[in-house]
């Protein structure tokens, strides 16, 4: 496994990504803790639907699917919730085996696709480029989860994550 690949579901930068949504219950999955600044603007099925919203956009890409991106951050984020927390968990973490393949697959790196955005409709990127952003995107929203599990006191999960 190459270290792009690991970025995506493996102990690179971070812990696992499947470590760092092991054992967590819909209700924490929902909270949003409340701190002396006020509350998070985000609940872990918050971060979590953006993730696999995101990546699903990516893989569109990077499979050449012109998949339009929306016009407005908000619109990343759930508006429903009734997914159930382990069904959208273990989709995210599927999707990530799909990019971790993708990014073991050296031949197709270097492939340019279109990923628009509205305020870059011709924007292109190669293969690699949209998974190292897809890593570093993941790595950012990730971090938010473990501070969430820190509040909530469910941190470290049971098959470990960096406590330091």
């Amino acid at each position: 496994m190459n270290e792009l690949a690991k970025a995506i579901i493996a102990n690179s930068a971070f812990a696992p990504v499947a470590n760092i949504l092991q054992a967590i219950s819909e209700a924490d999955a929902h909270a949003k803790p409340s701190t002396a600044a006020g509350s998070a603007p985000h609940s872990i099925y918050d971060e979590v639907w953006h993730l696999a919203f995101w990546q699903d956009v990516t893989l569109d890409w990077v499979q050449g699917k012109p998949t339009p991106s929306p016009e407005h951050a908000y619109e990343g984020f759930p508006t429903d919730t009734k997914e159930p927390w382990d069904l959208l968990r273990e989709r995210f973490l599927a999707r990530t085996q799909n990019a971790a393949a993708i990014a073991n697959d050296t031949e197709r790196l270097e492939i340019t696709v279109a990923c628009p955005r509205p305020d870059d409709p011709q924007r292109s990127m190669t293969v690699r480029e949209q998974l190292e952003s897809l890593a570093a995107h993941n790595g950012y929203h990730l971090g938010r989860i473990v501070l969430l599990r820190q509040l909530l006191g469910n941190w470290p999960p049971p098959d470990g994550g960096d406590t330091w």
